[in-house]
């Protein structure tokens, strides 16, 4: 029985990762949080023109990355009264759409006075990357990297940008409550990627996880949730106020969880690849979320 094709939209949702940009929400909200919580006055409109900026890189990528990775041989042949489907020229389009939309909010960010050289800096390293992960030459979505580069994307870039159009500067909360964010990303995106492993093995597709092998990449997996909390836990004796640290670690008994299911599939139990996902993302999506009540409530 012939599979429904999926319509245009159902694509274009699969293309941009949803879960990634809102991750790059919460974390976002974090940067700016800092700065909250330092007792800068928030500037919502630098705010809003920040978030929506990162995530027009960040969707452009995701659609520059499937451009090159779709065959021109595997674009439809449109029959009348066909339903409509997305062509590779669909996701140059959007790409460049959302390239063009992204530069104009650079220049109000500019002209608003909020992008001092730290500032683009910070910008300026998050496009590179964007474009590294996606276009040719490098391509490194499937060099087995492409996992850390929108992991450094989204646990530090984003805040830390976030921070610098707010506060002005960095601040030392930002690498205490950042740092362990990074390691519970890193996992999060080994979780997502088991349920393919097999899949992406056998079409050859480089990854973290095949490049690491299941078995490695499941203790690996299970160690970087163990010292993304340890390092949040220890960051008090280093600085990180006490209110700031307790709420990170309320994340702590979903992380555990998402350990104990890896355990389960690596000793042979039936996955449960929804509720794996679930857990992955509710592991790092509550952790930033109680960190960051924490920052605009305190």
């Amino acid at each position: 029985m012939d599979k429904t094709p999926p319509t245009p939209s159902s694509e274009i949702l699969r293309i941009a990762h949803p879960w990634l940009l809102l991750a790059s929400i919460l974390t976002y909200a974090l940067g700016a949080g800092i700065a909250n919580y330092l007792g800068t006055s928030i500037r919502w409109p630098v705010y809003l023109v920040g978030q929506a900026a990162v995530l027009m890189l960040m969707i452009s990528s995701f659609f520059l990355r499937e451009y090159f990775d779709r065959s021109p041989l595997l674009d439809p042949l449109r029959k009348p009264g066909d339903p409509p489907r997305l062509v590779r020229a669909n996701l140059l389009q959007i790409a460049a759409t959302t390239l063009t939309i992204g530069a104009v909010l650079t220049v109000l960010l500019f002209s608003q006075g909020v992008l001092n050289p730290a500032a683009f800096l910070a910008l300026g390293l998050a496009f590179v990357l964007a474009l590294v992960y996606a276009i040719p030459p490098f391509r490194m979505a499937h060099s087995g990297y492409g996992e850390l580069i929108t992991t450094v994307l989204i646990a530090n870039l984003t805040p830390a940008l976030a921070c610098l159009l707010q506060f002005g500067e960095l601040h030392r909360l930002l690498a205490f409550l950042t740092f362990p964010l990074t390691f519970l990303t890193l996992a999060a995106g080994l979780a997502l990627k088991l349920e393919t492993y097999a899949a992406d093995t056998q079409m050859e597709r480089k990854n973290m996880l095949t490049r690491l092998g299941w078995q490695r990449g499941m203790v690996f997996h299970n160690l970087l949730i163990l010292i993304g909390f340890l390092l949040l836990g220890t960051a008090r004796l280093a600085g990180l106020p006490w209110n700031l640290t307790w709420p990170g670690l309320l994340g702590l008994p979903v992380g555990l969880f998402q350990i104990i299911q890896m355990q389960g599939i690596a000793g042979g139990a039936k996955p449960r690849w929804r509720l794996l996902a679930i857990t992955a993302a509710a592991t790092l999506a509550l952790t930033v979320y109680f960190i960051n009540l924490a920052l605009w409530t305190g």
